[in-house]
């Protein structure tokens, strides 16, 4: 039982590590463009 003293506040910090992070990448653009990045992986970049 008292595990549970540890593990709930790691628990919340690990979720709001995970929520800083989620919106530092839709605050950063990460997540704008997911179409475009599907296309440019099937075109040929092969400018030597």
């Amino acid at each position: 039982m008292d595990i549970l003293y540890l593990l709930i506040p790691l628990s919340v910090v690990l979720v709001i590590l995970i929520l800083g992070v989620f919106g530092w990448a839709l605050h950063s653009g990460q997540l704008e463009s997911l179409d475009r990045e599907g296309q440019r992986i099937l075109e040929d970049d092969s400018q030597a």
